[in-house]
């Protein structure tokens, strides 16, 4: 057992002591089917307790899709589908099944009902863009095309619970309108002060304090050296794992934009009572029929009749599980799961073949940890961690899990690798993911790490994480060189706000 590892394991008990009284665009184009439907690909899921100052007794929960948006991709941009059903869902009672659903439905109309037209000789013809003018306000009549959506809180099963409408807290408006993705600087001077316009309160069935509002585009806030990982790791093994190189490559995503839906809830409208513990994840549904008519009418949406029952094709919860976790014959399976039905996937998280992969890629034979199954990356994926983040009657079950009761740490003060860092550090940090998951956290690295036998580095040998005898430094062929690994990528430098929606202006088309 090495020095350091002395050092983490009294540390790893004293925090756990502490706690012990109630207090994988990671995801893009992760699926054969997804690939097809981007509009409606889950990119990333974010789980955490507002750290906005004034703010600590809220919930964050941002749910991004539509992966890798070109700022320029005009001129449709990224309008959400309006035959597509968007969903975050929250387990608040451990069972692996959704007890609260945030339901979003979008509506995408001509101006007019027609469009705007100009007069060209002695004719008015409809203009072939999505604005007229200059846009700097709610609905602007510059606009051609309305973007609105509603939202739905299901109480219950998702299909077939109790269906509350949320409502603008401010007017009483149950549709809501949506920002225009950033077309430019001359379209939109103003794109933050325009997109604050969109930021809205809204009314809760049986929550006495509002809560807030965000859906629309936003800056990728996912850091990820995506090239170079999918290409076998197309970096050395000295540059992965020397520390002074976190940082040596510029975000290749950072100019991309996602479409957010981003809520912040009062906890006390999340959480049952003595269970501090929730779990989130997000899905993605189209209808089961599709009809593409063969000579679409004039106006938007013509081109396909939809019916049946909902097919969900997108789900996330844990980042890049579905990248990186399932293998590649699950993938479209997994994306149409719920977590209660999680048992047939067990095998990719108790036998991962990502370690077995980086061998193969860094040429490192023998460096997987030994210690199957893995109840180290078990634990973390499907159950959450004892007196952390683990619900008291917990089924075991794939979904980002937060303890609300811990409370939140400043975005200046946070560790980058989350729980595992923290407690490298000896700071007081366990906020992070895989407790949640904050902009800041870097998913990438802490994966890395954790994959790699990391856990088991600091689980030490008197188990002090409780991930299982096995689970010890002598399993770990890396030792303490698992702590080093990253992707060159910094996610600490990404840009964010500095409160709700937390994520950063988009990208403009154009300057």
């Amino acid at each position: 057992m090495s020095t350091s590892t002395l050092r983490l394991a009294p540390l790893v008990a004293a925090a756990l002591c502490a706690l012990s009284v109630p207090a994988g665009a990671s995801s893009h184009r992760e699926a054969p089917f997804i690939t097809t439907a981007p509009k409606v690909d889950g990119t990333d899921f974010y789980l955490f307790t507002s750290y906005e100052p004034g703010r600590s007794d809220f919930v964050t929960l941002i749910a991004n899709y539509q992966p890798l948006q070109d700022a320029y991709g005009g001129p449709n941009y990224f309008s959400m589908d309006p035959n597509a059903l968007y969903e975050i869902h929250i387990d608040n009672n451990g069972d692996a099944q959704e007890d609260l659903s945030f339901q979003f439905r979008f509506s995408n109309q001509l101006a007019g009902g027609k469009g705007i037209a100009l007069p060209v000789g002695s004719k008015s013809v409809p203009i072939p863009l999505v604005q007229a003018g200059p846009v700097a306000n709610v609905a602007d009549t510059n606009l051609n095309v309305a973007q609105t959506f509603t939202v739905t809180l299901m109480q219950g099963d998702r299909r077939k619970g109790t269906a509350w409408t949320v409502t603008n807290a401010d007017t009483g408006a149950s549709v809501f309108d949506k920002p225009v993705d950033n077309i430019g600087t001359k379209t939109i001077a103003d794109y933050p002060a325009y997109a604050a316009k969109h930021l809205y309160n809204i009314n809760l069935p049986g929550c006495a304090t509002p809560g807030r509002m965000f859906v629309g585009q936003r800056a990728e806030g996912f850091a990820v050296n995506l090239g170079v990982v999918f290409d076998l790791v197309h970096a050395p093994a000295a540059v992965i794992t020397d520390p002074s190189y976190l940082g040596a490559v510029p975000n290749p995503i950072a100019s991309s934009n996602v479409t957010t839906l981003a809520l912040e809830i009062p906890k006390a409208c999340l959480t049952r009572p003595g269970e501090p513990v929730i779990g989130g994840w997000t899905t993605a549904s189209l209808r089961q029929s599709r009809l593409l008519e063969a000579d679409p009418k004039s106006g938007l949406q013509r081109t396909e009749r939809v019916q049946g029952d909902w097919v969900q094709v997108s789900r996330l919860g844990m980042p890049l599980v579905n990248e990186v976790v399932i293998g590649l014959p699950d993938k479209n399976r997994f994306n149409a799961s719920a977590p209660a039905a999680d048992g047939q996937f067990a095998t990719y998280v108790t036998h991962p073949t990502l370690p077995k992969l980086l061998e193969i890629a860094l040429g490192l034979p023998g460096i997987a940890p030994k210690n199957y199954p893995r109840t180290d990356l078990s634990t973390t994926f499907l159950t959450g961690i004892a007196g952390v983040n683990r619900p008291a009657n917990v089924v075991p079950s794939e979904m980002l899990r937060l303890n609300t009761a811990i409370p939140p740490v400043p975005f200046a003060q946070q560790n980058r690798l989350g729980i595992v860092g923290n407690l490298l550090a000896g700071g007081n940090d366990l906020a992070g993911y895989p407790n949640g998951r904050r902009p800041k956290d870097d998913v990438v690295d802490i994966s890395l790490v954790a994959m790699m036998g990391g856990l088991c580095m600091a689980n030490g040998t008197t188990d002090a994480l409780g991930f299982g005898a096995k689970c010890k430094p002598s399993a770990v062929p890396l030792g303490a060189t698992s702590f080093k690994l990253h992707d060159a990528v910094d996610q600490a430098v990404t840009p964010f706000l500095p409160g709700f929606p937390y994520l950063n202006t988009p990208t403009p088309g154009a300057m």
